[in-house]
């Protein structure tokens, strides 16, 4: 038997044949988002040397090797790159059928957090120790497991054609699906990694058709809940101080207040062009604290200065505006949820880290996607870019 026949008598599937038959008579290459893909290669790159000029004199961290974090850095790139090429070759619509799977495993591991295997950063109780100098941050992978679950209830009768948009039941159902994970997350407490959920929920919404009732009343509701853990005393009080400090900048500047004012100070320093790479005083002096992870953006300011700065945002806007052009284009409207969830996790959490470095925005601890040191964060953005452009790829040719 020979033909698309052939591949579902051998267990492939149909879907795996109608993936053979496209790329029979288009080539790939042609049809990825090449200004995604060099965008973010170009922001892990440049990413790399400045998380190598943030800790290349730090031996208290780099064990005494200046090249321990760049190789690094530059392994989770190749990962997560390498993982990217598996989302492609597996397909978004693939994926979508294993998100029961997916979304299990992500709940069972945030869930293994808050057991003894988890381990206390920053004060957040959100990693797990694998050894050998490697860590697992699951909230990363949560991120992805939402944009999925949530797509995947939300547009099901949508795309068989039998409802023009989500219904009331199917969006409630979505929410809960959201809801689980991200009030485990809230308990570790990782209340950063909540606040991108949570916008993550609400772009989602947005793309799906879903009645704006129900953007409303989670905005009404997430306003209530804010007022509700201030009030009932649920944050921790490192956290409150840094909401603290980002209400009163020159509250306790030699203590909670520290981090934003020295990187107000590395990034006001550089100027236009900045003091030259690996020249910072306050890089070198190694003021900043958490520069290659949560304040890497202010190792460009200082020696980039404008321009190098604003190099990385010009490529998280390339890149954001793509994304935004593939779930418009998409003819499926699973394929617009994944996008657009995608496009709101991105833009929020390049906003609140870059704001955060500039004292716009509080102190949370988010890293900048493809920037900042993380192998989690690395592994999650990276399949982010997998899953754009799979929807890119299996999109119709008139599309």
């Amino acid at each position: 038997m020979t033909g698309a026949n052939s591949f579902q008598v051998s267990g492939y599937g149909p879907e795996r044949a109608g993936w053979t038959r496209l790329l029979a008579r288009d080539s790939l290459a042609r049809r990825l988002d090449w200004p995604i893909l060099l965008a973010a290669l170009a922001l892990s790159l440049v990413g790399s040397v400045l998380v190598f000029s943030a800790t290349r004199n730090r031996t208290e961290i780099n064990q005494g090797d200046q090249y321990y974090f760049l190789l690094r850095h530059l392994l989770n790139t190749g990962i997560g790159f390498a993982l990217m090429i598996g989302t492609v070759w597996l397909g978004h619509r693939t994926l979508r059928t294993a998100v029961p799977i997916l979304y299990g495993a992500s709940v069972f591991l945030i869930l293994l957090v808050l057991t003894p295997l988890g381990s206390t950063v920053n004060g957040a109780h959100s990693w797990i120790v694998l050894g050998g100098g490697f860590s697992l941050q699951p909230s990363e992978f949560v991120k992805v497991t939402i944009i999925l679950g949530m797509a995947m209830l939300l547009a099901a009768r949508v795309d068989a054609g039998d409802k023009p948009y989500p219904d009331h039941r199917t969006v409630l159902q979505a929410l809960g699906l959201a809801a689980v994970p991200m009030l485990i997350v809230l308990l570790m407490p990782d209340l950063g990694s909540v606040m991108v959920m949570v916008i993550i929920v609400l772009g989602v919404l947005l793309a799906s058709g879903a009645s704006n009732r129900w953007v409303f009343g989670l905005l009404a509701a997430g306003a209530t809940g804010a007022i509700a853990v201030w009030q009932l005393h649920i944050l921790d009080d490192y956290q409150i101080a840094r909401f603290a400090a980002f209400a009163n900048p020159s509250l306790d500047p030699a203590g909670v207040g520290y981090n934003t004012n020295q990187a107000r100070i590395a990034i006001g320093s550089g100027g236009l062009t900045g003091s030259g790479l690996f020249n910072g005083s306050q890089t070198t002096g190694q003021f900043v604290p958490e520069q290659q992870t949560d304040f890497v953006f202010t190792v460009a300011g200082e020696e980039l200065g404008f321009v190098g700065g604003g190099l990385i945002i010009v490529l998280l806007g390339i890149l954001l505006w793509r994304a935004c052009r593939i779930a418009r284009e998409t003819t499926e409207l699973y394929g617009t949820i994944v996008a657009a969830g995608i496009v709101a996790w991105f833009a929020f959490q390049s906003f609140e880290n870059i704001g955060m470095t500039l004292g716009i925005m509080p102190v949370t601890g988010l890293p900048l996607p493809f920037v900042s040191y993380g192998g989690s964060s690395m592994f999650s953005v990276w399949v982010a870019v997998g899953l754009l452009q799979s929807i890119r790829v299996q999109r119709p040719m008139s599309a």
